[in-house]
């Protein structure tokens, strides 16, 4: 069982910083790929970036690429989304995924890739 658990500001101005983080509880990060996706209300969950259990490459989507950075601190435990130049249509809540079973070096963008989810953090950005 992993335990995600996220946090970070959730308001913030077009233009804006804010960087999210996931602490994770009952297996250690440096060995599983995580993701983190966001969600409009009726919409699909999408993926936003993820990182490799390898640690060697990291995936950003189009629509962030240049913007946000997906990291992680293995000692610490804990996933990092740090996203820059914020936009109002990156307004959407936010959730930090895991994937334990066996995985490739590849990166997985599919929701249902993913074994564990966090409980989802809402940010707005604010025009």
């Amino acid at each position: 069982q992993v335990q995600l658990v996220e946090s970070g500001v959730g308001l913030v101005q077009a233009g804006g910083s804010l960087r999210l983080s996931c602490a994770a509880s009952g297996r250690t990060i440096s060995r599983i790929s995580m993701g983190w996706f966001r969600q409009l209300p009726g919409k699909e969950r999408n993926l936003v970036a993820a990182v490799r259990w390898t640690g060697a490459s990291t995936y950003c989507a189009d629509s962030v690429k240049g913007r946000f950075t997906i990291t992680r601190d293995n000692a610490k435990n804990t996933n990092f989304l740090q996203m820059n130049s914020l936009k109002p249509e990156d307004t959407a809540v936010y959730y930090c995924a895991a994937r334990t079973r066996f995985s490739y070096d590849r990166d997985y963008i599919s929701s249902g890739d993913y074994d564990y989810w966090g409980q989802g953090t809402q940010v707005t950005v604010a025009s």
